[in-house]
């Protein structure tokens, strides 16, 4: 059994002990908790806008609108291999305040792009920032929660995710309808600064020494984690694609509830699987968790990939159908989420968990940013019903390929 850095070394009897150790809701991790979800929420009010920001204020095409925004995904994969190592071998609480800095500064540098250049500029350094923080955040909680409680903790830290995404999206929508792109882009210059101050009231452990190790391959990249990396990858493609595409996918095939409402039905699915699958990976289920929801995401990007054909058949069936496949999509990846990142953990010794983190995250991103330029790319010369398609298709490829080579590929290796 592993000890967590933040161990407490008094023993005046072992039933305190294991109290004190199992204890989660702590003022830090209650901290770093506001910290991620204001962090996320300022991402996420302007994630649905910026296709209509872009496309009304600089009048681009779909295609170019999918590489601009794959620029600030693949900036972050540039810096996650990186920060893993910073992370390992740095103080991580500097480098976390460091980059949620920048990250919350970029705000204010979108409210005075005024060319498109400039736009793109800054979304390339707010990826980098983006890459970092988020590694870093992921990193801190497992440093300062318990290991007997690692998914839970984890589940709940992905929450605030969830509910940023619950609401972020849908405010954003709404005031695009109502108020300026500079009224939103200082919204989340608040959001961010806010997460801020909760960041730096977050205390850390002190990191404990070991030895510096030679540059090598596996100090960026988590070599044991790679087959799980591509399952991942191939996940999140259709991912990035329903993040930034599913809104204007329902106005081209002509829903008119505001699609404000399919990000807080995917959000509330993330929200529910989350408060039993950390549980479940705790109890030492994490493949078996992850085919569930890998099952269940492969089913809802087929019917997605329908709902244009089912509009000619019926609207109103086809609408609630559409909002109930944001639902259990949320449940899909809420349920995968911890489970995979604690796989990646599992797979490391301490001094790596870093590492395993950005290896995980750069996983996530690769395909988040294949998403966004291939999405757009197959919306305008196809459809976007033929985009999700693509995209049910690589999902069904990543559990054919979790199956028969990731899961014993784990449990043959896992050290713990």
């Amino acid at each position: 059994m592993e000890t967590p850095e933040n161990e407490i070394n008094s023993n005046p009897n072992n039933s305190q002990l294991s109290t004190l150790n199992s204890q989660l809701l702590t003022p830090g991790y209650c901290f770093i908790l506001a910290a991620n979800f204001l962090l996320f929420f300022a991402f996420y009010l302007i994630l649905p806008i910026l296709p209509f920001y872009l496309t009304e204020v600089f009048e681009t095409g779909h295609a170019l609108v999918g590489v601009i925004l794959s620029s600030y995904t693949v900036a972050a994969l540039c810096i996650r291999p990186f920060s893993g190592y910073l992370l390992d071998t740095f103080s991580r609480k500097p480098l976390y305040l460091i980059a949620y800095f920048i990250f919350t500064s970029i705000f204010a540098g979108y409210m005075l792009a005024g060319v498109l250049t400039l736009f793109i500029m800054f979304r390339v350094v707010h990826g980098l920032a983006f890459g970092m923080v988020t590694v870093a955040g992921n990193t801190i909680v497992i440093d300062i929660t318990p290991s007997s409680r690692r998914g839970e903790a984890i589940g709940y830290y992905g929450l605030m995710n969830n509910m940023a995404m619950s609401f972020g999206p849908m405010v954003g929508l709404f005031m695009h309808d109502i108020y300026s792109f500079q009224t939103i882009f200082l919204c989340s210059l608040i959001s961010g600064t806010l997460g801020f101050v909760m960041a730096c009231l977050v205390k850390t452990p002190e990191k404990v020494p070991v030895p510096r190790e030679p540059i090598s391959l596996d100090r960026f990249i988590l070599l044991k984690g790679i087959p799980a990396g591509v399952s991942l990858l191939l996940l999140s493609v259709p991912y990035g694609m329903t993040s930034t595409y599913v809104a204007m996918y329902a106005k081209e095939i002509g829903i008119s509830i505001s699609s404000g409402l399919f990000f807080t039905c995917m959000a509330v699915g993330m929200a529910v699987s989350r408060m039993f699958s950390g549980r479940q990976v705790d109890k030492g289920r994490i493949t078996q968790v992850i085919k569930l929801g890998l099952y269940l995401v492969c089913i809802c990007y087929f019917l997605l990939a329908a709902c244009g054909s089912l509009m000619a058949v019926n609207e109103q069936i086809t609408t609630v159908l559409f909002f109930l496949i944001a639902l259990l999509l949320g449940i899909g990846f809420g349920t995968m989420f911890p489970a995979f990142n604690s796989l990646f953990v599992n797979l490391a010794p301490n001094s790596k968990r870093g590492t395993a983190t950005s290896t995980y995250l750069t996983s996530w991103d690769v395909g988040i940013g294949i998403g966004l330029t291939a999405g757009g790319y197959l919306a305008q010369y196809t459809s976007f019903d033929m985009t999700y398609f693509f995209g049910a298709c690589l999902t069904v490829v990543s559990a054919i390929f979790f199956n028969l080579k990731v899961a014993p590929h784990f449990h043959k290796n896992k050290l713990r």
